[in-house]
């Protein structure tokens, strides 16, 4: 049992750190408005891993294989990414005077529903998860309902456990950084946002065919 909560936690935070839309959302939002807003990030990141990983381990990973289904999520999903990108990189180009209105500034619970839906909209989120659970049931990690459970409770504080190391150094870092160099990280993560949105995209497109 402990086993399978060790593994479960290993694989969220293994496949947290991988540098993919989220991972440059929580760094950039972390290092613009704070580590509160990256937390907020990271915890929905871990929310839709942690039911995803469920819905992996009770086979639901086979939804998505009707081509339809997986056009919309992956156009969705594209969409999201794409508009994050865009908003991004206007807030890198425009001059910044200090006295942004108090709307435009994220929030961690705005944050937090951002992360869901963009994590959320991206159908190679489960499938992922369903393959990761395929191979666990095959090293006997998930051979009974409890053990499953504590894998899948596993991989949400795993996950959760990367973002919040990933939130508090960028928060962090970002209280010495200029604005030129915040200008910079928008760029460059908005321009990451859009790259991933448009791959997303072309394989959905792709796949489709």
């Amino acid at each position: 049992m402990l086993a399978a909560l060790l593994a479960g936690g290993g694989l969220g935070f293994l496949v947290g750190a991988q540098v993919g839309p989220i991972w440059l959302l929580c760094a950039r939002s972390s290092l613009r408005h704070g580590a509160g807003v990256g937390l907020g990030i990271g915890a929905g990141a871990a929310v839709v891993d942690l039911l995803y990983a469920a819905l992996g381990v009770g086979g639901a990973a086979s939804l998505l294989a009707a081509t339809g289904l997986r056009l919309a999520f992956g156009l969705l999903g594209a969409a999201v990414l794409v508009a994050l990108g865009a908003r991004t990189l206007y807030a890198a180009l425009r001059v910044r005077s200090g006295f942004e209105a108090e709307a435009e500034v994220a929030t961690p619970w705005t944050a937090f529903r951002t992360s869901l839906v963009a994590t959320a909209s991206n159908p190679m989120t489960i499938a992922s998860w369903a393959a990761i659970f395929a191979a666990a049931s095959a090293a006997s990690l998930a051979t009974t309902p409890a053990a499953a459970a504590l894998l899948v409770l596993g991989v949400g504080a795993g996950s959760m456990a990367w973002f919040s190391i990933l939130s508090l150094g960028m928060g962090r870092l970002g209280r010495r950084v200029p604005e030129r160099g915040l200008r910079i990280a928008d760029g460059a993560a908005g321009l990451g946002l859009v790259g991933f949105g448009a791959a997303l995209a072309y394989g959905a497109l792709h796949e489709a065919r």
